[in-house]
């Protein structure tokens, strides 16, 4: 049985996932924010002051997506780009003054979401889930760390084949 939970999990959790993106997104459609704006909006929020790059690689997006992102959302005045003090060619990313009210309304979205999902859940299988998932993310981090880290070099490679 072990190995048929084993092999749910990845479904389970990508059906969980899309079900949760969907249902916000209805609750949020009023917004008039597709779901990378409120994503860049929210992460923005949280790191203010990085720069586009930045963004990119924390959202796992393309460079150029998000500049055309950033773009909209400037235009809208819910971001604001700075130059950079230190370099003339970097842009720092800030929340404007306009974001104030729909980042409310993302937060009461999500704060009223979470509890529609949870509520009936007992603390204890939340914690018990919430462990198992941090012990997932872990896992993968490491597993993703260990696939980037150096090849040492061979030393056949050195030597002379002559």
């Amino acid at each position: 049985m072990a190995s048929r939970d084993q092999s749910l999990f990845g479904s389970a959790l990508v059906d969980v996932t899309r079900l949760l993106r969907r249902e916000f997104d209805r609750r949020a459609a009023h917004l008039g924010l597709t779901r990378v704006q409120w994503r860049v909006l929210k992460r923005v929020g949280q790191d203010e002051g990085m720069n586009q790059a930045e963004l990119a690689e924390k959202l796992e997006l393309d460079p150029i997506a998000i500049g055309r992102v950033i773009d909209r959302l400037e235009k809208s005045g819910f971001v604001e780009r700075r130059r950079d003090a230190h370099d003339r060619r970097c842009w720092r990313l800030h929340l404007a003054p306009g974001s104030a009210m729909v980042m409310d309304g993302v937060e009461r979205i999500s704060r009223e979401l979470r509890q529609a999902v949870l509520g009936q859940v007992p603390p204890e299988a939340l914690a018990t889930t919430l462990q198992v998932l941090d012990s997932v993310k872990d896992t993968l981090l490491r597993m993703d760390r260990e696939s980037r880290a150096p090849v040492p070099p061979n030393p056949r490679d050195d030597r002379d084949d002559q």
